[in-house]
């Protein structure tokens, strides 16, 4: 069995307790993980604010700070293959899939590697005489940074390198599920060079590693990722130290097809909005809003396209779908197809797990018809391989159908009409519209979402300043002495 360490304070450590790590496309445990404690959160903490103030760091100047992470890209590019192996061991996202992203993945570091020399103050003209003034962007300081298993290495991309570019040391925890990726990852950190402290990474559960971290008085920021309940628990749990922080949460994400769209073009990107890695993504296209004209044909491809999808091992190039990462997941997408039948969804294909996979957490690529937008299948987030179809009749119809959530993460529109998508994407309540394609992303645009998808966002270069504080710096060009404040003139 695999064993995997801690990287705390620029050293990898064997941890006093662990956990089994399990296959997900063979139900059987592969490697064993450490689970960090409340010391060992601590000690990074504490490490990370010693690095924020240690010349080693806090003197590098921007531009080599930049040249840190255009190294860190070079390392996680050469590392591919090997962490998608990982990635695909630990969470069954498939093979074809890994390798792609994290190529693309070091472009997130060397966009920010880009950018870390050029955030800059400005100068203020003061209403004072005999004053002048100026602004300046400092590091906001230790940075927590969470992600959950899912494209965690993309996920802790657009935490860690716009933290780093702007002068931010980072407590990195990675999901108590499927972790290995990041782990590995700690060994490309380490190579690249970061000075002792700048970098941790860790795992562990949520009372003992994930409260304990959230809380620490040393924190200045926190950024995480996950689910709003989790979320809801880091926003008590900053009240301790009122770090500054951003939510990147789930979606229940509205996907409207206008009866003028390309059938054929549209349902390839329904496919891999709501097919890839599973359905296991925060931005998969969960709800489609298919235009009555339009329903029945569009049904059929669909369908026909979802009974043709390879499942497989997730090792294999050829697989095209693999399995869920727990068991737990399956359960959950099983009880809320179940519920949304009871209430009147009609299941198109799917809603099982596959016969010829017994042994690993699949399911089948599934398709349900509702006529109530009201349905627990609207409404909840499966993060899964689950589409819920909903007819409408107009524009106006659409709109008011795709915002009858109390997400607002992303969001797609296909129509020929772009007047009609204009206004359209302007109505919907998501921080991510995109309009004849889905599932788009670089690093140079930001991502977030409204309402229980989250707070801030993340990518662009606005993400560098939210790791920043402004100072005021006020400067006295006078040489003539201060006047007595208690003579009044």
């Amino acid at each position: 069995m695999r064993e995997f360490q801690h990287y705390i304070d620029g050293r990898f450590e064997h941890a006093e307790r662990t956990f089994e790590s399990i296959d997900p496309a063979t139900q059987t445990p592969w490697a064993r993980m450490p689970r960090a404690g409340a010391d060992d959160v601590d000690r990074a903490v504490n490490a990370a604010h010693r690095a924020l103030n240690d010349p080693d760091w806090a003197e590098l100047t921007a531009t080599q700070r930049g040249r840190l992470l255009f190294r860190l890209a070079d390392l996680l590019e050469q590392a591919a293959p090997e962490l998608a192996e990982m990635e695909t061991r630990d969470t069954g996202k498939i093979i074809r899939e890994t390798k792609s992203q994290i190529g693309y993945i070091a472009e997130y570091y060397r966009y920010y590697g880009g950018l870390a020399d050029k955030l800059d103050g400005r100068y203020v003209s003061i209403d004072k005489t005999d004053t002048e003034a100026y602004q300046r962007r400092e590091p906001i300081g230790v940075v927590a940074a969470i992600v959950p298993w899912n494209s965690q290495l993309f996920l802790s991309a657009v935490k860690l390198a716009p933290a780093l570019a702007a002068g931010c040391t980072v407590v990195l925890k990675a999901s108590e599920e499927a972790p290995a990726p990041l782990l590995g990852f700690a060994r490309i950190v380490h190579e690249a060079g970061f000075p002792s402290g700048v970098v941790s990474i860790l795992t562990g559960f949520g009372d003992d590693c994930g409260r304990v971290l959230t809380s620490h008085p040393l924190v200045a920021r926190i950024a995480f990722t996950g689910g709003p309940e989790t979320a809801r628990h880091v926003v008590r749990n900053s009240a301790n130290n009122l770090a500054y922080t951003t939510l990147e949460l789930g979606g229940k994400s509205p996907v409207i097809v206008f009866p003028d769209a390309d059938l054929d073009s549209t349902v390839n990107a329904l496919v891999a909005g709501i097919f890839a890695a599973s359905g296991q993504s925060c931005v998969a296209g969960s709800r489609l809003l298919a235009h009555r004209d339009i329903l029945e044909p569009l049904l059929e491809q669909l369908k026909t396209r979802a009974q043709a999808i390879r499942i497989g091992s997730p090792q294999s190039m050829e697989t095209e779908f693999g399995p869920l990462a727990t068991q737990r997941q399956r359960e959950h997408i099983q009880d809320l197809i179940t519920r949304s039948l009871d209430f009147g969804a009609t299941l198109i294909t799917g809603g099982k797990p596959p016969e010829a996979f017994a042994e690993g957490f699949y399911f089948e690529p599934t398709i349900l018809l509702c006529d109530r937008p009201d349905s627990p299948c609207l409404q909840e987030e499966f993060f899964g391989p689950v589409l819920s179809v909903l007819p409408f009749d107009d524009e106006q119809d659409a709109i008011t159908k795709a915002n009858d959530t109390p997400f607002g993460l992303a969001s797609g529109i296909f129509t020929r009409d772009l007047a009609s998508a204009k206004r359209v994407s302007a109505r919907i309540r998501a921080g991510v519209v995109w309009i004849n394609t889905y599932r788009m992303i670089s690093p140079l645009m930001p991502f977030g979402g409204y309402g229980l998808s989250g707070l801030g966002r993340e990518g662009g270069p606005e993400a560098m300043l939210d790791y920043t504080r402004v100072k005021s710096v006020w400067i006295r060009t006078s040489d003539d002495p201060i006047s007595d404040p208690f003579v009044m003139r």
